[in-house]
């Protein structure tokens, strides 16, 4: 066995794990390159926060699982500190290393709460209401052994203790609906207390909770009209515990915050800073009492996922004059912040930065931002500063500075890149540098809008929870990025809001949708979320908890789409969105789609039908798995029966079109083989007779490539991704995209912005091509749940001469490399220990391969014999 050791996991959490919810935690772990386990020992030691032993002790298990292994011990205490361990046996009997401890903290239980909401007694009514700070001086007697600040706001809120920051996390406690689920983070800030007097500040800002947002100007105290901070550190000493818990006897006064809003952006004035404000013997007697407000701490919820943080930096690119100040370009569009390094400026200097995505006429087009001005300012005091937002977040390319003397030094402004801090697990690289790019652009967009919630666009008055967008780009977000936590807070939302209004709202969280938007519409393709999501997700990590948890949600949609159909299964009432954004559609109405929105919609039911029928047989659910197969069978026959696809071209026009095609295969609605021959040829020649362009949008681009690739035309698929001609991916790329736009024309081949008020260049749907890209084209995919059996289906094709893609799965790294020269096709792969993989390369025999590193050499005549056509299954 390798000497290297495995490294253990909590649930879907990496690093240490503090304030989980779980009481029994599932464990993971890697296990060494090439090792083959046969048996595990866990060992775990749990202690109380004052280092009492609750539970130890060590098991060993005859199994080679080591994904979400069920809870060793005894169930976590709230408070309690777990400590884990494994190491492996291998076939001979030989023990490898012991892993280091993994370490989870279980938080705080409801009753366990001593602190209150507090928040500022008096606020303006006007609108103008100054983000407040709130402090409390308190005495520790005794050395500091540990120390836990539990925290969450009614708002966003930061911490420091003594001056410091309690930690880099930002935005918290993020979004969800408050009244039904308020998450607590916990911070470890033992280095920050200490023996004898202390003092811990806390800042407030609006955020989500009560902050202008949403369409149409947006609207304010969305759910309450107060803000307030929930706040208890927990302090173990060699002399006993102490805990210090927000109530009435904190202090509060306006900070140095004019304004600070998700959608405007913040106005800071370093002038109104009271220095030493969160640090011990602060004045605070010209402080008003604060106020206590109700809260149900029933409410009071563990995050699934990490929260949000700085990335990554990026310098700018080029800075030049603009008018009375200096346009920058960071090169990459992005969600993120400034940070600036100011001199000391004369006292009341106002130095301002906007920020937009693209320019129009060389300068900010900010346009497409509606009435989100994303404007930052910083008044001077009249000495040096470095300042960044606390509580905002924009979506940007470029910024304009004023205010400044002078043009910037190197290294005086940097834009801080913001989102969910997720693991990457998923890389693609291939011989062309433009799909490259796609690949990248893809990948930004996801951290761009991968921001406590799965979001639309980063920089406009929108920035919601569309189910929509997500349905379609979870299999590919779940390759790239660990979105297993993320993804499922989100969908406690998800049902929770479900649960709220009796259906699937096109967004969630909901908040007021304007004129059009309601939470009642039921719109297929978006409130399929709430079956395809789980599912995606499933299927990426093989957690069958996540199905479990999410399946009365899945069922509730189903059974409600079954009632609008009625008998006839054909969902052809009300409102649908249909074919969102195709190519055809005018700037001013984005559901005006070629093709029938109501064949869009069955096509989905008969999807969701079948997912939820999965679903049922993962979890053994006999009648319920033989109910939605027989349900989703009707729905595909009347699906033929009213669409008649299978005419291929002989039907009516709204239903001859590549997304119609699309759907018929990908969603195996036709399953007869010839008839799916038929309609992969139409398809095919529609594609190639538009000049390989896409005339798709949010419901056929996830699967128009993999309905080419499932009926035998892989190089009309390569055609299609290749081509540079408008609408197309590589078009964007020629126009400037270092994202996925919303439109394909969201830049128009003039230069000029669409004139849509609807033109975003920062949303993932229309990237979930790179799906296609990592297991076609590289040729590597899960063949069971969680990646415990792969699939190594490499199809070269198009002008491409190599490719790669590495993913980390839930085993271990798996990888496929192939080159293709005159002489031969050369496929090498790795596959993890614990798994095997189906291969299938073109002109070799099929074979399974085990663990281990392995390389596949095929004649180039072999190959083109095999044919650039062989087909693709379709994803799970």
């Amino acid at each position: 066995m390798s000497t290297s050791a495995p490294f253990v996991r909590f649930e879907h959490r990496d690093g240490v794990a503090l304030g989980i919810g779980e009481a029994r935690p599932r464990l993971s772990w890697s296990a060494p390159t090439g090792a083959v386990q046969v048996a595990y020992e866990l060992a775990w030691h749990i202690t109380s926060p004052d280092g009492i032993v609750v539970d130890q002790g060590a098991a060993v298990v005859e199994d080679d699982a080591r994904v979400l292994v069920p809870w060793p011990a005894a169930p976590l205490p709230s408070r309690a500190r777990a400590a884990v361990r494994v190491r492996l046996r291998d076939a001979e009997g030989v023990w490898g290393e012991w892993s280091e401890d993994a370490v989870a903290e279980r938080a705080l239980d409801a009753a366990d709460w001593e602190a209150l909401l507090i928040g500022p007694a008096v606020e303006s009514e006007d609108g103008d209401r100054r983000p407040p700070l709130l402090r409390a001086d308190f005495t520790v007697p005794g050395a500091v052994k540990s120390a836990r600040l539990h925290l969450t706001a009614h708002g966003l809120v930061r911490a420091e203790v003594n001056g410091a920051r309690t930690t880099e996390d930002t935005l918290l406690p993020g979004w969800t609906p408050y009244q039904d689920r308020l998450r607590v983070h916990v911070h470890d800030v033992t280095d920050l207390v200490r023996t004898g007097a202390n003092a811990i500040g806390i800042a407030l800002a609006d955020g989500w909770y009560r902050g202008r947002f949403g369409f149409e100007g947006g609207t304010s105290d969305i759910y309450g009209s107060h803000i307030g901070a929930l706040v208890q550190l927990e302090i173990e000493t060699d002399q006993g515990s102490v805990v210090v818990a927000s109530d009435g006897g904190w202090r509060t006064a306006p900070g140095p915050l004019d304004h600070a809003s998700l959608y405007d952006g913040e106005r800071y004035d370093a002038r109104f800073r009271p220095k030493g404000w969160s640090d011990p013997g602060f004045d605070d007697e010209s402080w008003d009492a604060v106020v206590v407000h109700d809260l149900d701490k029933a409410a009071l919820s563990a995050p699934d996922g990490a929260p949000v943080r700085c990335t990554e930096e990026l310098h700018p690119v080029s800075v030049t004059a603009d008018g009375d100040g200096w346009l920058i370009d960071y090169g990459q569009n992005h969600a993120g912040r400034p940070r600036l390094s100011l001199p000391a400026l004369p006292a009341g200097t106002v130095v301002t930065v906007r920020h937009a995505e693209v320019l129009q006429d060389g300068t900010l087009c900010v346009r497409p931002l509606r009435e989100a001005p994303s404007v930052d300012q910083v008044v001077s005091a009249g000495e040096p500063l470095v300042w960044e937002p606390d509580f905002t977040i924009h979506g940007y390319r470029y910024a304009h500075l004023s205010g400044i003397p002078a043009k910037p030094e190197p290294g005086t402004i940097v834009s801080r890149v913001l989102h969910t801090d997720m693991r990457r697990i998923g890389w693609f690289e291939c011989s062309d540098p433009e799909l490259n790019r796609l690949h990248e652009n893809v990948r930004w967009s996801l951290r761009s809008n991968f921001v406590d919630i799965p979001t639309d666009c980063p920089q406009r008055d929108e920035r919601l929870g569309w189910t929509g967008d997500i349905q379609a780009f979870a299999p590919t977000a779940a390759f790239l990025y660990d979105v297993q936590g993320m993804l499922v807070d989100w969908l406690r939302t998800l049902s929770s809001e479900q649960e709220r209004f009796g259906h699937v709202p096109v967004y969630v969280p909901w908040i007021p949708g304007g004129a059009f938007w309601r939470p009642w519409q039921d719109i297929a393709g978006w409130g399929d979320a709430a079956t395809l999501v789980p599912l995606a997700l499933y299927q990426a990590s093989g957690d069958a908890g996540i199905l479990a948890r999410q399946y009365p949600s899945a069922k509730g949609w189903v059974d409600h789409v079954e009632g609008l159909a009625g008998e006839s299964r054909v969902w052809d009432e009300g409102l649908q969105l249909g074919d969102w954004l195709d190519p055809t559609a005018p700037p001013e109405n984005p559901m005006e789609a070629v093709t029938d929105p109501h064949l869009v919609a069955t096509a989905y039911f008969a999807r969701s039908a079948a997912a939820l029928a999965e679903m049922a047989t993962v979890l053994g659910l006999t009648e319920d798995a033989e109910r939605y197969a027989a349900l989703a069978a009707e729905v595909r026959a009347a699906f033929i029966a009213r669409y008649r696809v299978d005419e291929a071209g002989a039907q009516d026009a709204s239903a001859d079109t590549q997304t119609a095609y699309a759907l018929a295969i990908a969603f195996d609605i036709v399953t007869d083989a010839d008839a799916r021959a038929r309609i992969g040829d139409r398809l095919a020649q529609l594609v190639r007779d538009s000049g390989y362009t896409v005339a798709t949008g949010f419901a056929g681009t996830p699967l128009v490539t993999w309905a080419l690739s499932a009926t035998g035309h892989v190089d009309v698929a390569y055609g299609l991704l290749q081509s540079h001609e408008a609408p197309s991916w590589l078009s964007t790329i020629d126009r400037g995209a270092t994202t996925i736009w919303e439109r394909w024309d969201s830049m128009l081949e003039s230069g000029d912005v669409n004139p849509g008020d609807m033109t975003s260049f920062n949303h993932y749907a229309l990237g979930s091509v790179a799906d296609w890209m990592h297991r076609v084209i590289g040729g590597l995919a899960p063949a069971e749940p969680g990646y415990r059996r792969l699939r190594i289906a490499p199809r070269p094709g198009g002008t491409l001469t190599r490719a790669t893609v590495r993913h980390l799965t839930p085993f271990g790294p798996a990888e496929v490399a192939w080159t293709l020269d005159d002489a031969t096709l050369t496929v090498a792969f790795e596959v993890p220990a614990g798994t095997s993989a189906d291969v299938d390369i073109p002109g070799a025999p099929r074979a399974v391969a085990g663990p281990g590193h392995h390389e596949v050499v095929v004649a180039r005549e072999d190959f083109d014999r095999a044919g650039h056509e062989s087909s693709v299954p379709l994803p799970a």
